[in-house]
């Protein structure tokens, strides 16, 4: 089970290892995608292929256009598939696609965060 907090300001944020390093990693239950991750490592991931240049749109009707690839992203102690782009902030963003596989509590009166893989429902 992965735990994490809710920060003052009410945003869910679990730990990550990436690149021998501890990341703050935010949990966006709004973007619907893999990961976000800091351009800073681009080069300490595995990039497997690249689906190319994607539209997507964002809350507001804004739409971007951003390179999206597909690396193997340590996480919950294996290495999972993931698609990822690639942004100048420092900051992760794991999206809902990354915890299909996860059953995730966010407690916002204790402030707490928990994650647990659980078996595919059939």
């Amino acid at each position: 089970m992965i735990q994490g907090v809710v920060s003052p300001d009410g945003v869910p944020t679990i730990q990550v290892q990436v690149a021998n390093q501890e990341w703050a990693a935010t949990i966006d239950t709004g973007f619907n995608g893999d990961l976000e991750l800091p351009e800073a490592l681009r080069t300490s991931l595995n990039i497997r292929d690249t689906f190319g240049l994607v539209k997507f749109a964002l809350a507001g009707g804004q739409t971007i256009e951003e390179y999206v690839y597909i690396v193997d992203f340590p996480f919950d102690g294996r290495l999972v598939e993931a698609a990822v782009t690639f942004v100048s902030d420092n900051q992760i963003l794991i999206g809902t696609r990354l915890l299909q596989d996860y059953w995730l509590q966010i407690n916002f009166v204790t402030r707490t965060v928990a994650l647990e893989r659980v078996a595919a429902v059939s």
